[in-house]
């Protein structure tokens, strides 16, 4: 929280991860990579463009959002809706519940809408109907939800906000589209374009208007002590008229003064947007086809290498680093050593933005000069860079799977986290080319243990299911992705889905050639078994499955049966649990796996507790709940909490034992989960909530429950836990 109450815009903000729509939404940095021979610790970046004038539009948005529950900024592609957005989310109040920004560019497919906007509120989507799950948790929720670039998924979003704010009362809804969303009580601002001068006026007045403000602006980054005088104002002042104040426009005009000084800048447009005078036209465009005319003619400016790369890059709506541009766009006319200089032109045109992130330098561009570029790319060459982007994103899943014990586990969570939407794309890709599903299909299953962590256990089982749909073959990838889906389901509480996957995973495990997945066949059936009410089947296949995994020297496979073994034990034999949670975490550790560390010391708490030494317990639970800082698994977390609260009330501290409960409880909610599902938490969580009743009594008691409940942040669940 700030100091006024009001939360900062979300981590989860995917806008300002991957791109904007509009053009003077560019609040990030630009810049070029440093050469190679600078290496990769030099940096050559923009500072973040400053946000310019909108005033008005501020002040209407304002109050019109202060009367409407549902406000929707429209406007053409380019025009400044997004960043508009983001300034008026930044400097409203009275939220006490924060401020949510989703954003949908690069989501395809509206079955995924209600999965991502749950994954941005960090709720873990444990069940098929997430708009269900989203109702539930804001319906007491004082929140305002920016949901921007809704227009490609027009319908799903419209009947996802008409659910929301029926059932969700304090909840306000900011959205960007270019069109209205249609639904009742809607309240629609349309953004115009920037305020344009008269070039005849003096130069104190044109430096009034916004549009001549933001090309000040920019032209000062392009070419550095641009300033506007006397001398340039009428050229400024005629540029900012013949790009009718849009911001991309101006953006990528003003660019171009690196190379060009204002009038000859003027003469070249001109006689770009001249053109479409001919024939009787007028020589003043429509709005959105000055925009494409000015993107015709940036692309012109383009040499031809440029304008390849641009097309090819079109193939990622998370933006790429330097490495992926060279494996996926190098080749048929593009020499992988020219990519870097490529590109490198191509950010001196404000056609790319480059930025430094943790892990690499990243490349991305607006959503509309993306589209731009996809429409350039010839037919064959898009079948080539189908073929390239799917293969890269298959073998990115499999090199960075986060379900295997390495050192690197939260750095690999994070590669996929960042990746996301292109992985995205790439299925999508795959599912559109029989001969690609295949790869689809590995890809999707790859990412089973990311699916798993992040919670996003729908997206996991939309991919892999329609897939599925379309690689019939017995294959062992089919018996792999049949139990990865029965796992999933199992997450949501869903056994009756998981039964049919795991029956003919069976049969297809016990075919020649697929032995390897039998280990982990069996061991899903465990899980199974347990989730139908037959612990003893569920624990023998457990150990069977830990044999197996054993015998084929699969260590992965070893951690995974030994924490299903410890904790779904840890009631029934303790003793036995902690032998083998001791197991599980000198495995973990040897191996610097800090993610499985986190399940390792949950299950030695969960052991030391039914052992009777809470003080034990309370230490590996509390270690166990510090890593969710590092990847926000919130199913391990919710547990630890549960566990806390238990060991609060064994020391009479009943007080924090309610608070606790509390915030396990707000958790249990969001993973659409509760201490009842998981018998070895269920006796235990009604001991330790009857105890704290009768200590506190019911008023003090509910008072603490609801504190707890309302500290929905991860960190400060996190801060309740050590407080």
């Amino acid at each position: 929280m700030s100091a006024t109450g009001k939360r900062p815009l979300s981590a989860v903000d995917h806008g300002r991860e991957q791109g904007r729509e509009d053009g003077h939404e560019q609040g990030r940095e630009h810049g070029r990579e440093p050469s190679r021979e600078q290496g990769r610790d030099c940096e050559h970046v923009r500072e973040p463009s400053s946000f310019v004038g909108r005033r008005h539009e501020l002040a209407t948005a304002r109050k019109m959002l202060s009367q409407a529950r549902l406000l929707t900024l429209t406007g053409t592609g380019g025009v400044g809706k997004t960043r508009l957005a983001l300034r008026l989310a930044e400097s409203v109040g009275g939220y006490k519940d924060g401020v949510e920004v989703v954003e949908l560019a690069t989501l395809e497919s509206g079955d995924l809408l209600g999965p991502a906007v749950a994954a941005a509120l960090g709720l873990c989507d444990e069940r098929r109907d997430s708009a269900t799950l989203l109702m539930e948790y804001l319906s007491d929720k004082r929140m305002l939800l920016v949901l921007d670039n809704c227009e490609h998924l027009l319908d799903d979003c419209a009947q996802l906000v008409d659910r929301l704010l029926r059932r969700a009362p304090y909840l306000r809804v900011l959205a960007t589209s270019r069109q209205t969303l249609g639904v009742y009580g809607e309240q629609v601002l349309a953004v115009p374009s920037l305020s344009v001068p008269d070039p005849a006026h003096p130069p104190r007045d044109i430096a009034r208007h916004d549009s001549v403000r933001l090309f000040v602006d920019r032209a000062a980054m392009a070419r550095p002590g641009f300033t506007l005088d006397a001398g340039n104002a009428a050229c400024v002042a005629r540029l900012a008229q013949r790009l009718e104040g849009i911001p991309l426009a101006i953006e990528l005009a003003a660019a171009r003064l690196r190379t060009l000084p204002p009038e000859r800048l003027l003469s070249d447009l001109d006689a770009c947007l001249d053109v479409s005078a001919d024939g009787g036209g007028t020589v003043t465009l429509p709005r959105h086809r000055t925009l494409r005319e000015t993107m015709d003619w940036s692309f012109r400016l383009c040499s031809p290498g440029e304008q390849r790369l641009w097309a090819r890059l079109s193939m990622f709506p998370g933006g790429a680093e330097l490495e992926t541009a060279e494996e996926v766009c190098a080749g048929d006319g593009i020499d992988a050593g020219e990519v870097f200089d490529l590109l490198s032109g191509l950010v001196d045109k404000s056609i790319m933005a480059g930025e430094r992130r943790p892990g690499g330098f990243r490349y991305r561009m607006l959503e509309s000069i993306r589209a731009y570029g996809a429409e350039r790319l010839e037919p064959a060459e898009e079948r080539a860079l189908r073929r390239r982007c799917v293969g890269h994103y298959r073998e990115l899943t499999e090199r960075n799977r986060v379900d295997l014990v390495v050192p690197d586990q939260v750095e690999r969570y994070r590669i996929l986290q960042r990746e996301l939407p292109n992985v995205r794309a790439a299925l999508d890709l795959s599912l559109d080319d029989p001969e690609l599903t295949p790869n689809g299909l590995e890809t999707a299953t790859a990412l089973w243990g990311y699916w798993l962590i992040a919670g996003t256990f729908t997206e996991g089982r939309y991919w892999i299911g329609r897939c599925l749909d379309r690689v019939p073959d017995p294959t062992g990838a089919r018996a792999t992705a049949l139990w990865v889906d029965a796992m999933l389901a199992l997450r949501q509480g869903d056994p009756a889905a998981a039964a049919p996957r795991m029956e003919e995973c069976q049969v297809i495990a016990r075919l020649p050639g697929n032995e390897e997945v039998m280990p982990y066949a069996i061991r899903t059936s465990g899980i199974l078994a347990y989730a139908t009410g037959e612990p003893e089947r569920g624990m023998a296949l457990l150990e069977e499955a830990l044999v197996r995994h054993r015998a084929i020297g699969d260590v992965s496979g070893v951690v995974f049966a030994l924490y299903y073994l410890a904790a779904y034990g840890s009631v029934l034999d303790p003793d036995r649990s902690a032998a083998l949670g001791e197991e599980l975490l000198e495995l973990c550790e040897t191996h610097h796996a800090v993610v499985c560390r986190g399940y390792a010391q949950l299950s030695l708490g969960l052991a030391a507790w039914n052992q009777g030494d809470p003080v034990r317990a309370e230490a590996l639970v509390s270690a166990a709940a510090e890593f969710t800082e590092e990847v926000n698994d919130r199913w391990c977390l919710t547990q630890c909490l549960e566990v806390l609260a238990w060991t609060a009330g064994a020391r009479d501290d009943h007080r924090r034992a309610a608070l606790l409960l509390g915030a396990a409880h707000a958790m249990w909610q969001a993973v659409e989960a509760s201490p009842q599902r998981l018998w070895y938490h269920a006796v235990w969580h009604g001991r330790c909530e009857d105890q704290a009743r009768r200590a506190l009594g019911e008023r003090a008691f509910r008072s603490a429950f609801l504190e707890g409940a309302r500290q929905r942040a991860a960190n400060r669940l996190l801060q309740a836990v050590s407080a």
